[in-house]
């Protein structure tokens, strides 16, 4: 248990979570229930979001965030932040719970990046601590589990394997820092119309799926070699999203041209992601990736780094 008393109306939670990308993500046919079965390998990068929560009135979930220009982003109760919120009170406390949420997005927006669901893994474990509740990390990641298949990853971070529908993780053995950098589009790509046209290629092609994910993307991180880990990279639905939006085909080629050890559209798009060999050469490819009329912005990272933890 924790020390601090829930309803403290000075006590604040701050948890920084991180953003992701997909190493591989392997698909497989689709089901009777409308999903399909995932192999992927996830990879925690240090842009951060931070979830704030202080104590709210009894019972309410309110969700305010800094920075009023993201339209795209819902502040009522289909965030999935205010749904982790109320879901933990639901099940771990009791109904009359209550909790200010503020959102201080790093993470893009609608970029493949579970930025979202980022979001609900922080306010999950901020509100955890902030309402004093026994939970455990499997009571967490049941909960993560319950709201959506890329939420559970964040609150563990570093690499995992994720099967399933992408919520059943087991984290990978992983060796030095990968420099990336992230090439983003002027919109975004909805998951649900890359998974229909995944759909219509695999039917078209009458090639199996498999969620079998290649086993060079393990070894290479174990050794820590860049080099083979970018040519291991690969994503089953980047043709579908590349058809819907074939600039993302052009981002591509433009940052291998520019010396990329590899690239991948991250998830369902529509954020490019590219390995680069180092720092220097992550600035250097930065620069080239600004000068493409396909990309609207770049950002560098580097991971893996850890999932989501508070700051003190």
């Amino acid at each position: 248990m924790h020390n601090k008393q829930a309803g403290d109306p000075n006590q604040m939670v701050r948890v920084r979570v991180p953003a992701k990308v997909n190493l591989a993500l392997c698909v497989g046919p689709l089901q009777p229930d409308g999903f399909h079965p995932l192999g992927t390998v996830f990879h925690a990068l240090n842009l951060f979001d931070e979830v704030v929560a202080v104590p709210g009135a009894a019972g309410e979930v309110s969700l305010t965030m800094a920075d009023d220009g993201l339209d795209e982003v819902p502040l009522d109760h289909t965030n999935l932040a205010c749904r982790a919120a109320a879901l933990l009170a639901e099940r771990h406390g009791h109904p009359g719970l209550g909790v200010r949420l503020h959102l201080k997005k790093s993470i893009p927006v609608a970029g493949g990046m579970a930025g979202g669901s980022a979001d609900a893994a922080g306010a999950l474990l901020a509100c955890s601590i902030l309402w004093d509740l026994d939970t455990t990390p499997d009571d967490l990641h049941a909960l993560a589990s319950q709201l959506g298949s890329d939420v559970p990853f964040p609150l563990l971070g570093g690499n995992a394997i994720g099967t399933g529908r992408g919520d059943q993780l087991v984290p990978m053995i992983s060796r030095g820092q990968y420099h990336w950098v992230l090439a983003f589009a002027d919109e975004g790509l909805s998951t649900p119309a890359v998974f229909r046209r995944f759909d219509e290629l695999v039917a078209q092609s009458g090639e199996p799926t498999s969620t079998e994910i290649p086993p060079q993307i393990a070894a290479a991180l174990a050794q820590g070699d860049a080099a083979a880990l970018g040519k291991a990279l690969c994503n089953d639905l980047q043709d579908a999203a590349i058809s819907l939006r074939p600039e993302l085909g052009e981002t591509l080629a433009a940052g291998m041209a520019a010396g990329a050890l590899g690239s991948v559209v991250s998830g369902s798009g529509p954020t490019c992601a590219f390995l680069a060999s180092d720092e220097a050469a992550a600035m250097d490819l930065a620069a080239a990736l600004a000068k493409v009329p396909t990309v609207r912005a770049t950002r560098r990272a580097s991971g893996p780094v850890p999932g989501a933890s508070v700051i003190v």
